[in-house]
């Protein structure tokens, strides 16, 4: 396996007034990579620095602390060092990584709560991280708002209308998740099958990545090259790095990329956030009118949104029973 260079991503302004041209250097993006850059975005860099400091302090925590925060059934709370494998092919051990999971909070007693990935998310006390909550909650709406505005360039470019992802089958009523990531100081080794994150592509509609100024994430444009050629992504301060997932990718009938991507330690400490959109549990993920023909039938059996999901995580997880 390659690692060449950087790869150069495109950059969309989405303050620009200019709609017709950032549906262009979307689109043009979205067929070649799968990945680019978001700026002005409309989260302050003074809120984003504070997200970060707050990530820092709960990964801060004693182990055996962090381990009474350990993720429920419904994928809310705190993963371990390896209780993730992503690349069950590549990789000898799981995933040199720690994170934490907050999903859209829905009350217990709301029969919403009974989906697989709507609940109430575990918190720690605030005598332990005071405020800490209140800024995550804060991230989760704002980063939503994001992924909508980017969702209806998306819309756009596939020549749909402009509010087609806000309709509520879609992001009107979203399993969006973030999650906060820690990299342990710990040098990757391909070659051993030792990675911060090992190859995968994201399952949804669209992610939203805030790093901290360590590179370490690499993407492969072409999976079926041999070898495989990856470039690292820089940091790129105020920027969010956005990739599309794979429900996108089965929407678009392949035209738009769910691009394969890694992380690689270098042997500094690094902090990342990600912020993944799913549509509703019973979306059914089918190609789109505008991206089939005559000569391009449909490639991908539709698929509803939440039989997708179980079973990725699934296949990648550790199984909750064994930390007991």
């Amino acid at each position: 396996m390659n690692t060449d260079g950087i790869c150069a991503l495109h950059c969309i302004d989405l303050s620009s007034p200019d709609i017709h041209a950032s549906v262009s250097l979307l689109k043009q993006a979205c067929l070649d990579s799968g990945f680019f850059y978001v700026v002005n975005h409309g989260i302050s860099q003074e809120f984003m620095d504070e997200v970060f400091a707050q990530s820092k302090k709960l990964f801060d925590l004693p182990l055996e602390e962090k381990m009474k925060l350990l993720r429920n059934e419904k994928h809310r709370g705190y993963t371990p060092v390896l209780d993730e494998h992503l690349d069950a092919v590549n990789q000898i051990n799981g995933d040199y990584k720690e994170g934490y999971y907050i999903g859209v909070e829905v009350p217990e007693d709301d029969p919403e709560a009974q989906r697989p990935f709507y609940g109430s998310n575990v918190w720690p006390t605030a005598g332990t991280l005071p405020g800490w909550r209140e800024t995550m909650e804060k991230y989760h709406q704002e980063a939503l708002e994001v992924t909508k505005a980017v969702s209806r360039l998306i819309a756009l470019a596939l020549d749909l209308d402009v509010d087609f992802f806000d309709r509520p089958e879609f992001l009107g009523r979203p399993i969006a998740t973030l999650r906060l990531l820690h990299y342990e100081e710990k040098l990757s080794d391909p070659s051993k099958g030792i990675f911060g994150a090992g190859a995968h592509s994201d399952y949804g509609l669209i992610t939203l990545l805030a790093t901290d100024d360590v590179c370490g994430l690499q993407i492969c444009k072409d999976k079926d090259a041999n070898p495989q050629i990856w470039e690292y992504v820089s940091p790129l301060k105020g920027a969010f790095v956005v990739n599309l997932g794979d429900m996108l990718e089965r929407w678009s009938n392949g035209i738009f990329r769910s691009t394969l991507h890694r992380v690689l330690g270098n042997g500094q400490e690094r902090f990342s956030i990600a912020y993944f959109v799913e549509p509703s549990h019973d979306c059914l993920v089918e190609c789109l009118p505008t991206c089939q023909s005559k000569d391009n039938p449909p490639r991908f059996p539709p698929i509803k949104c939440e039989t997708y999901l179980l079973q990725r995580y699934k296949d990648t997880h550790v199984d909750r029973d064994s930390y007991k």
